[in-house]
């Protein structure tokens, strides 16, 4: 029998599932809407630093979560790895 999915986690403002995303932000981020979080700079993720923000920003023009996630060549390398896999 498969295992069952988790409950979504919703956040308060928009209603938006979260899905145990906010277990992979900086404190200061946890408890934000997804909104907010799109709008965030990428060190808002856990794990980026300072640097690599400028390095994204400088070889990317990569300022927000919503940037990276929107990054073309960072999409083109999900959609391979999803054939691949």
């Amino acid at each position: 029998m498969p295992p069952r999915p988790r409950a979504a986690r919703f956040d308060d403002e928009q209603e938006t599932p979260m899905l145990g995303l906010e277990k992979k932000l900086m404190k200061q981020w946890e408890g934000k809407s997804a909104q907010e979080l799109a709008e965030a700079p990428v060190t808002a993720l856990e794990g980026l630093t300072k640097e690599d923000a400028e390095f994204l920003d400088k070889a990317f023009g990569i300022k927000t979560i919503r940037d990276l996630a929107k990054q073309k060549h960072f999409k083109w390398a999900q959609a391979i790895v999803a054939l691949a896999d």
